[in-house]
């Protein structure tokens, strides 16, 4: 059975993208507008539970996620391709990276979290946890992440947008998947090309927790940070993360 997912371009380049914890192939922004398609295709996927997939069936884990990234490639004939992976998403193209390292070509995690466990105190553990089933938390970790500085109106949409499009099982299996998962040792000194965005505003996910992470395991991973962007580059300043994104992957 086919894997659905959404097709941007028909260019050599080619790029699997992997959404954030709350969002889906179809809430990456108006960034859409401005990938360009004569140099590249990217392949957008849900993952299991979420989006066009919510209805289908699964353990809702990264090695989940690594398993239908590489089906996805067999079906478009992709022998290697590039990773582009949002905050969860950076977590889960480690783990397609651990799977399978002889397929990728470089690697770019968005405002991602780290290979190893994401630490929680009390409070962010009972505030993320609590997330699956309380709307609240939801919107107050939005909130949280671009900084408290954005548009009421923007949070109630990406709320509406998580809650519509995701099964509350899925998304509390996924937390718990990419919180507690260390990958760490796997993928300590691989030599692949790493791109690390951070948004300026984001704060759970900085250019420190990078340098700390990323940049102490892969020898070839530069960390920029994008200004004026929380954790959503995509909806803040879509075309300053389309030009790091594709300049990298020109190079």
């Amino acid at each position: 059975m086919a894997i659905a997912h959404r097709r941007i371009g028909t260019g050599p380049v080619r790029v699997i993208v992997l959404h954030d914890w709350f969002g889906t192939t179809a809430n990456w922004g108006s960034v859409l507008d401005y990938l360009d398609p004569g140099a590249f295709s990217y392949a957008f996927l849900d993952y299991r539970g979420y989006g066009d997939r919510r209805d289908v069936p699964g353990s809702y884990d990264l090695p989940e996620i690594a398993d239908d990234v590489l089906a996805l490639a067999d079906e478009l004939g992709w022998a290697t391709f590039s990773l582009l992976g949002h905050s969860m998403g950076g977590k889960a193209a480690q783990q397609v990276l651990v799977r399978a390292p002889e397929r990728i070509e470089k690697l770019i995690g968005l405002t991602p979290v780290p290979a190893s466990p994401y630490a929680m105190d009390e409070a962010t553990h009972a505030l993320f946890y609590g997330a699956a089933e309380a709307p609240e938390n939801r919107r107050a970790i939005l909130d949280l992440v671009t900084g408290n500085r954005a548009s009421r109106h923007w949070l109630e949409r990406m709320l509406a947008h998580s809650l519509a499009v995701s099964r509350p099982e899925a998304f509390a299996g996924y937390l718990a998947s990419w919180q507690q998962s260390d990958l760490s040792a796997a993928v300590k000194g691989n030599t692949v090309p790493v791109l690390v965005l951070v948004g300026e505003y984001d704060l759970a996910l900085t250019a420190g927790t990078a340098r700390d992470t990323w940049q102490t395991w892969y020898p070839n991973c530069r960390v920029r940070t994008i200004p004026g962007s929380g954790h959503y580059p995509p909806h803040e300043t879509p075309v300053a993360f389309a030009t790091e994104v594709e300049e990298f992957l020109r190079g």
